[in-house]
């Protein structure tokens, strides 16, 4: 099977080592070579690949923020010299990852998976969207989000995300006064985030603590989260009390 690869490393020298070893297999097409995220992001959706080799520290997008966004490729290869980040890779559907330095033997097993991976799966995409969320460790949590509009990718810090509002399979994005589409459940992104910042005042609605700046009711069990900007957001009673709760149980 011949592989159509596009590689991403911020080191010329790293990319300069895998580049070499890809091209001793014969069935190897090299399509593109990024020095950052947001480039491998941008060649990912124009070439599509069989397959991604994805350095993890890099400039403007990190390789887990890429594999969240690169659904064009079918399968996706991390080549670090960290090896902590390991468990969090596999959880996240990649196919291997490659610790630097590798050999030429550790690299053809690694071919060798991603080919039964494809042959396995054929022309599906990597992974349903909610396996690219990946497990962090305990107390690790987003400090930004990261949505693809397009061929365009915005960066959103969690500090300055209002809220999230759940609409089937994906979550509607406030910040700023803009509103942007994510492909994820609420749940994973509820999971993704500081509880101490972040609290379901609503099962479709996951809300900034910070933005709150009061609690209005509105029926009998339930209120409204009035924001900074004025914004109003649904609160149930089960949202009320864990909001009371994290707060101390003020009035």
């Amino acid at each position: 099977m011949k592989l159509r690869v596009v590689m991403a490393d911020d080191e010329d020298l790293a990319r300069r080592v895998l580049r070499e070893h890809l091209l001793r297999d014969g069935r190897i097409e090299i399509v593109a070579e990024c020095s950052n995220g947001l480039e491998a992001v941008k060649a990912i959706h124009e070439t599509k690949p069989d397959v991604a080799f994805l350095d993890v520290q890099m400039p403007k997008l990190d390789g887990f923020e890429v594999l969240e966004l690169a659904t064009e490729a079918r399968a996706v290869v991390f080549v670090t010299a960290f090896d902590e980040y390991a468990m969090r890779a596999f959880e996240a559907a990649a196919v291997d990852y490659l610790l630097k330095p590798f050999s030429a033997t550790r690299l053809e097993a690694s071919l060798a998976r991603v080919r039964a991976r494809l042959g396995a799966v054929a022309a599906e995409p990597l992974a349903a969207h909610d396996l690219k969320h990946a497990a962090r460790r305990p107390g690790e949590f987003l400090e930004r989000i990261v949505v693809k509009d397009g061929p365009r990718v915005h960066v959103i810090p969690v500090h300055k995300l209002d809220y999230a509002e759940a609409q089937d399979d994906y979550v509607s994005l406030r910040s700023d006064g803009r509103t942007w589409m994510k492909q994820q459940t609420i749940a994973s992104l509820e999971a993704a985030l500081d509880p101490q910042r972040f609290l379901r005042m609503h099962r479709s609605y996951l809300v900034n603590i910070q933005k709150i700046v009061r609690l209005d009711p509105n029926t009998k069990d339930t209120w409204l989260a009035v924001l900074a900007d004025g914004t109003q957001t649904p609160v149930s009673r089960a949202g009320y009390a864990r909001f009371r709760e994290l707060i101390g149980g003020a009035d």
